[in-house]
Protein backbone atom coordinates (compact mmCIF):
# COMPACT_ATOMS: atom_id res chain seq x y z
CA UNK A 1 0.00 0.00 0.00
CA UNK A 2 1.39 3.41 -0.97
CA UNK A 3 0.75 6.19 1.51
CA UNK A 4 1.60 9.90 1.43
CA UNK A 5 1.72 12.29 4.39
CA UNK A 6 0.61 15.91 4.73
CA UNK A 7 4.20 17.01 4.21
CA UNK A 8 4.39 14.91 1.06
CA UNK A 9 1.28 16.73 -0.17
CA UNK A 10 3.12 19.97 0.56
CA UNK A 11 5.92 18.71 -1.67
CA UNK A 12 3.43 18.24 -4.49
CA UNK A 13 2.23 21.79 -3.95
CA UNK A 14 5.74 23.19 -4.19
CA UNK A 15 6.37 21.12 -7.31
CA UNK A 16 3.25 22.63 -8.87
CA UNK A 17 4.46 26.09 -7.91
CA UNK A 18 7.87 25.35 -9.39
CA UNK A 19 6.26 24.34 -12.67
CA UNK A 20 4.61 27.75 -12.81
CA UNK A 21 7.99 29.50 -12.68
CA UNK A 22 9.28 30.74 -16.05
CA UNK A 23 11.27 28.16 -17.99
CA UNK A 24 14.52 30.13 -17.71
CA UNK A 25 14.32 29.81 -13.89
CA UNK A 26 13.59 26.10 -14.11
CA UNK A 27 16.80 25.26 -15.98
CA UNK A 28 18.82 24.34 -12.89
CA UNK A 29 15.82 22.49 -11.42
CA UNK A 30 15.98 20.03 -14.32
CA UNK A 31 19.67 20.10 -15.25
CA UNK A 32 20.85 19.38 -11.70
CA UNK A 33 18.36 16.56 -11.12
CA UNK A 34 19.58 13.06 -10.24
CA UNK A 35 17.75 9.74 -10.20
CA UNK A 36 18.77 6.19 -9.42
CA UNK A 37 17.29 2.74 -8.85
CA UNK A 38 18.94 0.37 -6.39
CA UNK A 39 18.14 -3.31 -6.80
CA UNK A 40 18.75 -5.07 -3.47
CA UNK A 41 18.39 -8.84 -3.20
CA UNK A 42 18.69 -10.12 0.36
CA UNK A 43 18.72 -13.56 1.95
CA UNK A 44 18.79 -13.98 5.73
CA UNK A 45 18.68 -17.05 7.94
CA UNK A 46 18.67 -16.85 11.73
CA UNK A 47 18.99 -19.82 14.08
CA UNK A 48 18.02 -19.24 17.71
CA UNK A 49 20.02 -22.12 19.06
CA UNK A 50 18.27 -22.35 22.41
CA UNK A 51 14.91 -21.61 23.95
CA UNK A 52 11.42 -22.70 22.98
CA UNK A 53 10.12 -19.41 21.60
CA UNK A 54 8.69 -19.67 18.09
CA UNK A 55 10.05 -19.47 15.52
CA UNK A 56 13.35 -20.97 16.64
CA UNK A 57 14.67 -20.81 13.06
CA UNK A 58 13.93 -18.13 10.51
CA UNK A 59 14.67 -17.80 6.82
CA UNK A 60 13.65 -15.03 4.43
CA UNK A 61 14.59 -14.19 0.85
CA UNK A 62 13.30 -11.03 -0.79
CA UNK A 63 13.91 -8.47 -3.53
CA UNK A 64 13.94 -4.75 -2.84
CA UNK A 65 13.69 -1.77 -5.19
CA UNK A 66 14.81 1.65 -3.92
CA UNK A 67 14.15 4.51 -6.33
CA UNK A 68 15.54 7.95 -5.51
CA UNK A 69 14.95 11.26 -7.28
CA UNK A 70 16.63 14.53 -6.32
CA UNK A 71 15.76 17.63 -8.28
CA UNK A 72 17.96 20.67 -8.56
CA UNK A 73 16.77 24.06 -7.33
CA UNK A 74 15.05 26.79 -9.25
CA UNK A 75 17.17 29.86 -9.90
CA UNK A 76 16.88 32.99 -7.82
CA UNK A 77 17.43 34.08 -4.23
CA UNK A 78 15.13 31.34 -2.98
CA UNK A 79 15.46 28.08 -4.89
CA UNK A 80 12.86 25.34 -4.52
CA UNK A 81 12.75 21.71 -5.54
CA UNK A 82 11.27 18.30 -4.80
CA UNK A 83 12.82 14.92 -3.95
CA UNK A 84 11.13 11.53 -4.05
CA UNK A 85 11.76 8.12 -2.52
CA UNK A 86 9.97 5.05 -3.86
CA UNK A 87 10.25 1.71 -2.07
CA UNK A 88 9.04 -1.74 -3.11
CA UNK A 89 9.73 -5.05 -1.37
CA UNK A 90 8.79 -8.42 -2.88
CA UNK A 91 8.86 -11.73 -1.00
CA UNK A 92 10.70 -14.50 -2.83
CA UNK A 93 10.65 -17.13 -0.09
CA UNK A 94 9.46 -17.21 3.53
CA UNK A 95 6.55 -18.50 5.59
CA UNK A 96 4.72 -17.99 8.87
CA UNK A 97 6.76 -20.60 10.73
CA UNK A 98 10.17 -19.25 9.68
CA UNK A 99 10.00 -15.47 9.47
CA UNK A 100 13.16 -13.75 10.66
CA UNK A 101 15.10 -10.55 10.81
CA UNK A 102 12.27 -8.02 10.47
CA UNK A 103 12.63 -8.05 6.69
CA UNK A 104 8.97 -8.28 5.67
CA UNK A 105 5.72 -7.00 7.20
CA UNK A 106 3.41 -9.66 8.61
CA UNK A 107 -0.29 -10.23 8.03
CA UNK A 108 -2.56 -10.47 11.07
CA UNK A 109 -2.27 -14.27 10.89
CA UNK A 110 1.53 -14.10 10.97
CA UNK A 111 2.17 -14.76 7.27
CA UNK A 112 4.78 -12.49 5.63
CA UNK A 113 3.21 -10.27 2.97
CA UNK A 114 3.90 -10.95 -0.70
CA UNK A 115 4.86 -7.32 -1.34
CA UNK A 116 4.81 -3.90 0.25
CA UNK A 117 5.56 -0.41 -1.02
CA UNK A 118 5.72 3.23 -0.12
CA UNK A 119 6.15 6.62 -1.76
CA UNK A 120 7.71 9.53 0.06
CA UNK A 121 7.98 13.10 -1.23
CA UNK A 122 10.12 15.91 0.12
CA UNK A 123 9.78 19.62 -0.58
CA UNK A 124 12.98 21.62 -0.30
CA UNK A 125 14.06 25.24 -0.39
CA UNK A 126 17.50 26.83 -0.45
CA UNK A 127 18.73 30.28 0.48
CA UNK A 128 22.47 30.88 0.19
CA UNK A 129 24.09 27.88 1.97
CA UNK A 130 21.03 26.94 4.03
CA UNK A 131 18.44 24.33 3.02
CA UNK A 132 15.06 23.30 4.40
CA UNK A 133 13.60 19.85 3.69
CA UNK A 134 9.97 19.04 4.55
CA UNK A 135 8.51 15.56 4.07
CA UNK A 136 10.21 12.18 3.94
CA UNK A 137 13.66 12.27 5.53
CA UNK A 138 16.60 9.89 5.96
CA UNK A 139 18.40 11.60 8.86
CA UNK A 140 22.03 10.81 9.71
CA UNK A 141 22.63 12.66 12.97
CA UNK A 142 24.11 11.44 16.27
CA UNK A 143 20.74 11.53 18.04
CA UNK A 144 18.75 9.98 15.16
CA UNK A 145 20.08 7.78 12.35
CA UNK A 146 17.77 5.95 9.96
CA UNK A 147 18.23 2.19 9.62
CA UNK A 148 19.37 0.74 6.28
CA UNK A 149 20.44 -2.80 7.19
CA UNK A 150 17.52 -4.77 5.78
CA UNK A 151 15.66 -5.01 2.48
CA UNK A 152 14.39 -1.42 2.61
CA UNK A 153 15.40 1.55 4.75
CA UNK A 154 13.37 3.10 7.51
CA UNK A 155 12.35 6.73 7.00
CA UNK A 156 10.96 9.63 9.00
CA UNK A 157 8.46 12.38 8.26
CA UNK A 158 9.16 15.92 9.38
CA UNK A 159 11.32 18.93 8.70
CA UNK A 160 15.11 19.40 8.65
CA UNK A 161 16.96 22.71 8.41
CA UNK A 162 20.66 22.57 7.53
CA UNK A 163 22.91 25.63 7.51
CA UNK A 164 26.53 25.87 6.34
CA UNK A 165 26.89 29.65 6.15
CA UNK A 166 30.14 29.64 8.15
CA UNK A 167 33.10 27.69 6.78
CA UNK A 168 33.57 24.48 8.75
CA UNK A 169 30.35 24.88 10.74
CA UNK A 170 27.27 22.77 9.99
CA UNK A 171 24.07 23.42 11.98
CA UNK A 172 20.91 21.30 12.10
CA UNK A 173 17.41 21.87 13.46
CA UNK A 174 14.72 19.26 12.97
CA UNK A 175 11.31 18.07 14.09
CA UNK A 176 10.23 14.51 13.26
CA UNK A 177 6.65 13.37 13.80
CA UNK A 178 6.22 10.00 12.07
CA UNK A 179 8.34 6.98 11.22
CA UNK A 180 8.04 4.16 8.70
CA UNK A 181 9.89 1.10 9.96
CA UNK A 182 12.16 -0.93 7.70
CA UNK A 183 9.58 -3.74 7.52
CA UNK A 184 6.46 -1.62 7.08
CA UNK A 185 4.63 0.43 4.48
CA UNK A 186 2.69 2.35 7.13
CA UNK A 187 3.66 5.41 9.11
CA UNK A 188 3.28 5.64 12.86
CA UNK A 189 4.06 8.19 15.53
CA UNK A 190 7.67 8.43 16.61
CA UNK A 191 8.37 6.64 19.87
CA UNK A 192 10.49 4.27 21.91
CA UNK A 193 9.29 0.70 22.35
CA UNK A 194 5.54 0.74 22.95
CA UNK A 195 5.55 4.39 24.03
CA UNK A 196 4.48 6.95 21.42
CA UNK A 197 5.42 10.61 21.26
CA UNK A 198 4.03 13.65 19.48
CA UNK A 199 7.41 14.56 18.01
CA UNK A 200 11.19 14.36 18.25
CA UNK A 201 13.14 17.62 18.19
CA UNK A 202 16.81 18.03 17.28
CA UNK A 203 19.15 21.00 17.57
CA UNK A 204 22.90 20.96 17.16
CA UNK A 205 25.84 20.97 14.83
CA UNK A 206 29.47 20.17 14.15
CA UNK A 207 32.56 22.27 13.58
CA UNK A 208 35.67 21.20 11.67
CA UNK A 209 38.62 23.01 13.21
CA UNK A 210 40.77 21.60 10.42
CA UNK A 211 40.65 18.56 8.11
CA UNK A 212 41.85 16.35 10.99
CA UNK A 213 39.66 17.51 13.92
CA UNK A 214 35.86 17.80 14.18
CA UNK A 215 33.75 18.43 17.30
CA UNK A 216 29.97 18.13 17.53
CA UNK A 217 27.11 18.77 19.95
CA UNK A 218 23.47 17.75 19.54
CA UNK A 219 20.35 17.85 21.68
CA UNK A 220 17.46 15.49 21.01
CA UNK A 221 14.11 15.36 22.79
CA UNK A 222 11.46 12.69 22.30
CA UNK A 223 8.57 14.49 23.97
CA UNK A 224 7.32 12.86 27.19
CA UNK A 225 9.83 10.00 26.84
CA UNK A 226 13.50 11.09 26.96
CA UNK A 227 15.93 13.91 26.23
CA UNK A 228 19.59 13.52 25.27
CA UNK A 229 22.70 15.65 25.10
CA UNK A 230 25.46 14.40 22.80
CA UNK A 231 29.06 15.49 22.51
CA UNK A 232 31.52 14.02 20.03
CA UNK A 233 35.10 14.42 18.90
CA UNK A 234 36.75 12.84 15.85
CA UNK A 235 40.47 13.19 15.16
CA UNK A 236 42.46 11.74 12.28
CA UNK A 237 46.25 11.86 12.41
CA UNK A 238 48.51 10.91 9.48
CA UNK A 239 51.56 9.22 10.97
CA UNK A 240 53.60 8.77 7.83
CA UNK A 241 53.39 6.98 4.52
CA UNK A 242 50.68 4.33 4.78
CA UNK A 243 50.08 5.00 8.48
CA UNK A 244 47.15 6.76 10.16
CA UNK A 245 45.45 6.94 13.55
CA UNK A 246 41.75 7.76 13.96
CA UNK A 247 40.12 8.51 17.31
CA UNK A 248 36.31 8.65 17.62
CA UNK A 249 34.89 9.66 21.03
CA UNK A 250 31.15 9.87 21.81
CA UNK A 251 29.23 10.81 24.96
CA UNK A 252 25.49 10.85 25.69
CA UNK A 253 23.66 12.14 28.76
CA UNK A 254 20.06 10.91 28.84
CA UNK A 255 17.18 11.78 31.16
CA UNK A 256 13.46 11.06 31.07
CA UNK A 257 11.12 13.79 29.86
CA UNK A 258 7.66 15.00 30.78
CA UNK A 259 5.15 12.21 31.36
CA UNK A 260 7.87 9.52 31.38
CA UNK A 261 5.84 7.28 29.06
CA UNK A 262 8.68 4.73 28.86
CA UNK A 263 9.78 4.96 32.48
CA UNK A 264 12.75 6.62 34.10
CA UNK A 265 16.05 7.43 32.37
CA UNK A 266 19.09 8.96 34.01
CA UNK A 267 22.27 7.68 32.42
CA UNK A 268 25.66 8.54 30.99
CA UNK A 269 26.91 6.61 27.97
CA UNK A 270 30.51 6.97 26.84
CA UNK A 271 31.88 5.03 23.90
CA UNK A 272 34.91 5.44 21.72
CA UNK A 273 37.18 3.73 19.25
CA UNK A 274 40.79 4.09 18.17
CA UNK A 275 41.78 2.72 14.75
CA UNK A 276 45.30 2.31 13.41
CA UNK A 277 45.66 2.15 9.64
CA UNK A 278 48.69 0.36 8.20
CA UNK A 279 48.53 0.16 4.42
CA UNK A 280 45.46 -1.90 3.59
CA UNK A 281 45.08 -3.02 7.22
CA UNK A 282 43.02 -1.37 9.96
CA UNK A 283 43.24 -2.42 13.61
CA UNK A 284 40.56 -1.05 15.92
CA UNK A 285 39.91 -1.15 19.67
CA UNK A 286 36.65 0.14 21.15
CA UNK A 287 35.24 0.60 24.64
CA UNK A 288 31.99 1.75 26.21
CA UNK A 289 30.74 2.52 29.70
CA UNK A 290 27.02 2.78 30.44
CA UNK A 291 26.13 4.06 33.91
CA UNK A 292 22.92 5.12 35.60
CA UNK A 293 19.27 4.13 35.32
CA UNK A 294 17.68 2.61 32.23
CA UNK A 295 18.87 1.25 28.91
CA UNK A 296 20.31 3.58 26.28
CA UNK A 297 17.15 4.71 24.44
CA UNK A 298 16.94 5.41 20.71
CA UNK A 299 13.87 5.96 18.57
CA UNK A 300 11.95 3.19 16.86
CA UNK A 301 13.24 2.94 13.30
CA UNK A 302 16.65 4.36 14.21
CA UNK A 303 20.06 2.96 15.11
CA UNK A 304 22.04 3.97 18.22
CA UNK A 305 25.12 6.05 17.51
CA UNK A 306 27.57 3.72 19.24
CA UNK A 307 30.89 2.28 18.10
CA UNK A 308 29.69 -1.10 19.41
CA UNK A 309 26.56 -1.21 17.25
CA UNK A 310 26.93 -4.63 15.62
CA UNK A 311 25.15 -6.62 12.94
CA UNK A 312 22.76 -8.32 15.35
CA UNK A 313 22.92 -6.51 18.68
CA UNK A 314 23.27 -2.96 20.00
CA UNK A 315 25.04 -3.55 23.37
CA UNK A 316 22.96 -0.79 24.97
CA UNK A 317 21.56 -2.53 28.04
CA UNK A 318 21.38 -0.98 31.50
CA UNK A 319 24.83 -0.47 33.09
CA UNK A 320 26.48 -2.42 30.24
CA UNK A 321 30.19 -2.06 29.69
CA UNK A 322 31.69 -3.48 26.50
CA UNK A 323 34.92 -3.69 24.58
CA UNK A 324 35.55 -4.36 20.90
CA UNK A 325 38.45 -5.53 18.79
CA UNK A 326 38.13 -5.10 15.03
CA UNK A 327 40.17 -5.82 11.92
CA UNK A 328 39.58 -4.57 8.35
CA UNK A 329 41.52 -5.30 5.20
CA UNK A 330 41.25 -3.65 1.79
CA UNK A 331 42.56 -6.05 -0.86
CA UNK A 332 43.22 -3.15 -3.23
CA UNK A 333 46.57 -2.87 -1.47
CA UNK A 334 47.63 -6.18 -3.06
CA UNK A 335 46.07 -5.50 -6.45
CA UNK A 336 42.49 -6.73 -5.93
CA UNK A 337 40.37 -3.56 -5.87
CA UNK A 338 36.75 -3.96 -4.80
CA UNK A 339 37.40 -6.77 -2.31
CA UNK A 340 37.19 -6.00 1.42
CA UNK A 341 37.13 -8.01 4.64
CA UNK A 342 36.01 -7.11 8.17
CA UNK A 343 35.78 -9.04 11.42
CA UNK A 344 35.00 -7.80 14.93
CA UNK A 345 34.36 -9.16 18.38
CA UNK A 346 32.28 -7.26 20.94
CA UNK A 347 31.96 -8.42 24.55
CA UNK A 348 29.41 -6.90 26.92
CA UNK A 349 29.48 -7.37 30.69
CA UNK A 350 28.20 -5.91 34.01
CA UNK A 351 24.67 -5.94 32.56
CA UNK A 352 22.03 -5.05 35.13
CA UNK A 353 18.48 -6.42 34.94
CA UNK A 354 15.69 -3.86 34.92
CA UNK A 355 14.14 -5.55 37.96
CA UNK A 356 17.46 -5.69 39.78
CA UNK A 357 17.61 -9.50 39.84
CA UNK A 358 21.23 -9.48 38.64
CA UNK A 359 24.00 -7.01 37.86
CA UNK A 360 26.66 -9.14 36.20
CA UNK A 361 25.07 -10.32 32.94
CA UNK A 362 27.24 -11.08 29.91
CA UNK A 363 26.89 -11.31 26.13
CA UNK A 364 29.16 -11.25 23.09
CA UNK A 365 28.98 -11.08 19.29
CA UNK A 366 31.38 -11.96 16.49
CA UNK A 367 30.76 -10.58 12.99
CA UNK A 368 32.55 -11.34 9.74
CA UNK A 369 31.88 -9.48 6.47
CA UNK A 370 33.25 -10.07 2.98
CA UNK A 371 32.35 -7.56 0.27
CA UNK A 372 33.22 -7.54 -3.41
CA UNK A 373 32.25 -4.84 -5.90
CA UNK A 374 32.78 -5.30 -9.64
CA UNK A 375 35.21 -2.64 -10.88
CA UNK A 376 34.52 -2.65 -14.62
CA UNK A 377 32.36 -4.11 -17.36
CA UNK A 378 28.67 -3.66 -18.07
CA UNK A 379 27.79 -4.53 -14.46
CA UNK A 380 30.37 -2.24 -12.86
CA UNK A 381 29.23 -1.48 -9.32
CA UNK A 382 27.46 -4.81 -8.76
CA UNK A 383 28.07 -5.58 -5.09
CA UNK A 384 28.15 -8.91 -3.23
CA UNK A 385 28.05 -8.77 0.56
CA UNK A 386 28.29 -11.86 2.79
CA UNK A 387 27.72 -11.44 6.54
CA UNK A 388 28.12 -14.06 9.28
CA UNK A 389 27.04 -13.49 12.88
CA UNK A 390 27.53 -15.45 16.08
CA UNK A 391 25.83 -14.05 19.19
CA UNK A 392 25.96 -15.66 22.61
CA UNK A 393 24.38 -14.57 25.89
CA UNK A 394 23.57 -15.97 29.28
CA UNK A 395 20.00 -17.31 29.29
CA UNK A 396 18.92 -14.57 31.71
CA UNK A 397 20.18 -11.93 29.25
CA UNK A 398 19.13 -13.18 25.79
CA UNK A 399 18.97 -16.04 23.28
CA UNK A 400 21.92 -17.43 21.35
CA UNK A 401 21.86 -16.69 17.62
CA UNK A 402 23.70 -17.90 14.52
CA UNK A 403 22.94 -15.80 11.45
CA UNK A 404 23.97 -15.52 7.81
CA UNK A 405 23.10 -12.81 5.30
CA UNK A 406 23.77 -12.51 1.59
CA UNK A 407 23.07 -9.17 -0.07
CA UNK A 408 23.48 -8.58 -3.79
CA UNK A 409 22.91 -4.99 -4.83
CA UNK A 410 23.23 -2.87 -7.93
CA UNK A 411 22.49 0.82 -8.36
CA UNK A 412 21.37 1.89 -11.81
CA UNK A 413 21.73 5.62 -12.56
CA UNK A 414 18.62 6.94 -14.31
CA UNK A 415 19.58 10.62 -14.65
Amino acid sequence: MIKTSQRSKLALGILAAAMAIPAVSQAALVEDSKASLELRNMYLNRDFRDGAASPSYGETWAQGFIAKFESGYTEGTVGVGVDALGLLGVKLDSSRDRTAGNMLPLETNGDPVDEYSQLGLTAKARISKSTLHMGTLLPVLPVVQYNNTRLLPSSFTGGLLTSQEITGLTLHASRLEDVSLRDSSDRQSVGFGAAESAHFDVLGGSYAFNPQLTASYYYGELQDIYKQHFGGLVHSAPLGEGLSLRTDLRYFNTKDDGDQKAGEFDSDFFNGMVTLGVGGHKFGVGYQNMSGDGVFPFMNGADPYSVNLSTFWTFARQEEDAYQVRYDYDFASIGIPGLAFMTRYVSGYNIEAANGSYDDGKEWERDTDIVYTLQDGSLKGLRFHVRNVTYRAESRVGRDVDENRLIVSYTLPLL
